[in-house]
């Protein structure tokens, strides 16, 4: 095989890859995490499922390619989020349950030694904290009001999120997850002594 085919053949492979991707979003989008088979992906785009596991030996394989095919919809471009951007981002999540399911059930067994998501989780993780560090830091600078840093406080804000994801996911009619958000967000922004009781 010449080097133009290889590329050829690579660039083919590639761009079945997305179309599995995009296939499975679309599955997940229907039935949820849970009746997204690899059979139902795969009859989408044409192949056997043993055509499918050619490109994606597992599910979890699979749902990790789409969850990073979510991270790339997420994304701003030059990595320039502000925190009204991230209220925006919880409102946009809010419109997209089925992928919100798949994340938050792979991030739920992800916490078990050896699945194939646990790498994924964890750099991910690591990268969201530094870039909420540097959100807060840009809006609040070294300290936000409450007087914890950026650093602290990220990680706290980053819990919310998903938190929030999880009871929204589990009771959409009493969680407003975006309403939720917005309020956290708020009080991000007082003093202590500022915070009503009521």
């Amino acid at each position: 095989m010449s080097y133009g085919d290889a590329m050829n053949a690579r660039v083919r492979s590639e761009e079945r890859r997305a179309e599995i991707v995009r296939a499975a979003l679309e599955v997940i989008a229907e039935r949820g995490y849970r009746g997204a088979s690899l059979g139902a992906v795969a009859e989408r785009v044409g192949l056997t499922q043993q055509g499918l596991l050619h490109y994606f030996p597992t599910k979890d394989a699979l749902l990790v390619a789409v969850l990073q095919e979510r991270d790339q919809w997420d994304a701003v471009p030059g990595a320039r989020w502000r925190v009204d951007l991230l209220a925006s981002l919880v409102e946009y999540n809010a419109m997209r349950p089925g992928i919100i399911q798949t994340f938050s059930a792979l991030l739920g067994e992800s916490v078990t030694e050896g699945h194939p998501a646990r790498a994924y989780f964890t750099e991910r993780y690591t990268d969201v904290r530094a870039s909420m560090a540097e959100v807060l830091r840009a809006e609040y600078g070294d300290r936000l009001p409450n007087g914890l840093t950026p650093e602290r406080t990220s990680p706290l804000l980053v819990a919310v999120m998903d938190g929030l994801q999880y009871q929204w996911l589990l009771d959409p009619e009493s969680v407003d997850m975006p309403g939720a958000f917005r309020d956290f967000l708020g009080l991000l922004g007082e003093r202590p002594t500022d915070v009503d009781p009521g």
